[in-house]
């Protein structure tokens, strides 16, 4: 699976949708498009992309509304907003950014100054989340000064031992643990016949975080080796 940020893409022009998405793809970015304001409200809501190039003017909804819809929801709140659009009136820009815009683009643009601009926001808003103590990795958002976990900005109660454990494989996201290290880490002791227990604290966390725990797309099992956390 890949560890690329998701983007949306929204505008109305194929041609213009086609251009964004080739330069995103190309700088290594997973690239979602939609072509109306509906799809991209289905999109957003399903997808939960890292961030948003949206065109001001669509044919239902407009980038105004789909921004204030944006920023009303606490699911999607932090997800960075540029606005594309071939308005160039000043009172235009002002409103998309006290709507909670990030940034502005103007077309005619440079493909290659958006890239650098998604690069640029989306380092930002990582910075802010190390700022805060956090790790997020998709869905998933656990808070390390309140020890609490949240999925889909929703609270998840966890035990001391499932906290531990998903602490372990979210910080090293990608990697292999065996079954020994996450006893050790998660338990504090590994011994022969605990084999059982982190099953069964995986099975509860599989339970707590993933939308069909039998085919989990987070913790996955490494088979005759352990487990490991999967960054979407």
């Amino acid at each position: 699976m890949s560890n690329a940020s998701t983007i949306l893409v929204v505008d109305d022009d194929r041609t213009i949708a086609e251009i964004l998405e080739g330069y995103l793809t190309q700088a290594g970015y997973k690239v979602v498009v939609a072509h109306d304001g509906e799809t991209a409200v289905h999109l957003i809501r399903n997808e939960l992309p890292h961030l948003i190039v949206l065109d001001l003017m669509l044919p239902d909804k407009d980038g105004w509304d789909i921004t204030r819809w944006i920023r009303g929801d606490s699911r999607l709140a932090d997800i960075p907003v540029i606005m594309v659009t071939a308005r160039v009136e000043d009172v235009d820009k002002i409103i998309g950014l006290e709507l909670g815009a990030d940034d502005y683009i103007t077309k005619p643009f440079n493909g290659r100054e958006v890239v650098a601009r998604v690069r640029a926001l989306l380092r930002r808003s990582q910075r802010e989340l190390q700022t805060r103590n956090q790790i997020k990795i998709g869905r998933l958002n656990l808070d390390l000064d309140l020890h609490q976990l949240f999925v889909d900005n929703e609270s998840i109660t966890l035990t001391p031992t499932e906290y531990k454990l998903l602490h372990t494989l979210m910080e090293s996201p990608n990697h292999t643990f065996t079954r020994e290290e996450l006893l050790e880490k998660g338990m504090g002791y590994a011994y022969e016949g605990m084999g059982r227990a982190l099953d069964t604290h995986i099975k509860n966390l599989r339970h707590k975080i993933e939308k069909d725990p039998r085919n989990p797309e987070y913790i996955e099992t490494v088979y005759s080796v352990g487990y490991r956390l999967v960054n979407l």
